[in-house]
């Protein structure tokens, strides 16, 4: 990211005032999660652009930020794109959103750490029984739908855009 466009540091400052009051399914800081999709992009070969796409990859979805925000963020717009292409939208049929993630260049790979981070067995160990049977089987169709395979560490598998 160049130019006129805001620097990684600064979409962090933005994702992190914008879900600061928020927590996850555990009760834990939401930031957390976001800065663990994003080191899971990073170690996993992801481009600046795609490190900001993870942090801010829940944004809309959650409505932290606006898609309003998003459009008129100094940002490019291959990073609105892969932003808008993991933003589950209400009622959407899950082969329509990973069919969005696949055609979006760069989206899969944000995807994948989002999925890799909400299923770590220490994260899923908190919930209630209910709560992580009903998450995994979501996470494992999730995966199934983009191709990915279970339980590959980052070193195993880097972005093929960036190898």
């Amino acid at each position: 990211m160049t130019g006129n466009h805001l620097n990684l540091t600064q979409v962090e400052a933005f994702a992190r005032q914008a879900h600061a009051t928020q927590t996850d399914k555990a009760g834990r800081p939401y930031t957390e999660h976001l800065a663990a999709v994003a080191e899971g992009v990073r170690v996993r070969g992801g481009s600046d652009g795609q490190i900001a796409a993870a942090w801010l990859h829940d944004a809309i979805e959650d409505d932290a930020l606006s898609a309003r925000w998003l459009a008129d963020a100094a940002l490019p717009q291959e990073v609105k794109d892969m932003v808008l292409a993991v933003t589950k939208r209400p009622g959407e049929e899950l082969s329509g959103y990973t069919a969005r993630i696949l055609a979006t260049p760069g989206a899969l790979l944000i995807k994948e750490a989002d999925l890799a981070h909400n299923a770590d067995p220490a994260r899923l160990a908190v919930l209630d029984e209910p709560t992580r049977t009903r998450l995994t089987a979501k996470y494992a169709q999730v995966r199934a739908l983009l191709g990915l395979a279970g339980g590959e560490s980052p070193e195993d598998r880097k972005d093929s855009a960036n190898p």
